[in-house]
């Protein structure tokens, strides 16, 4: 994985535009190249169901967490971020390989705050791709 691709701040609707690329590793949207995801949403299902899919708002997606992420802390209900390898199946919801997973639930302006924050980083650093 190049590490040297910051992860791009998505949200979840957003992930039906995404193409693969030659590099199994990487997709674009939007000509914005990319390997990893910066997501945040509610955890609508989770350790109680042994599956565990997060919601935005904007759509949802299953996450896939290794067992160093699996203590019994992650319920329904909590607002969390997310950063991993996006994988798109076909006829599937969108998996992600989570790498990190921080719990947002005691800081409450964070969900108020990420659609801002998406918008932002377009504007500020992708804009430009989507103009040419």
């Amino acid at each position: 994985m190049d590490y040297s691709l910051a992860a791009l701040k998505l949200l979840c609707g957003q992930l039906k535009d995404a193409q693969p690329t030659s590099s199994p590793s990487a997709m674009t949207i939007g000509g914005i190249l990319f390997q990893r995801a910066w997501l945040q949403g509610v955890l609508v299902s989770g350790s109680e169901e042994g599956r565990f899919v997060l919601d935005d708002g904007s759509g949802i997606i299953e996450l896939s967490l290794s067992n160093d992420f699996r203590p019994p802390e992650w319920k329904t209900g909590m607002y969390i971020m997310v950063v991993g390898f996006v994988v798109l199946r076909a006829g599937e919801l969108p998996m992600m390989k989570v790498h990190k997973i921080v719990d947002l639930s005691p800081f409450p302006n964070r969900e108020a705050m990420w659609h801002l924050e998406v918008i932002e980083a377009y504007k500020m650093f992708y804009e430009s791709s989507f103009d040419e």
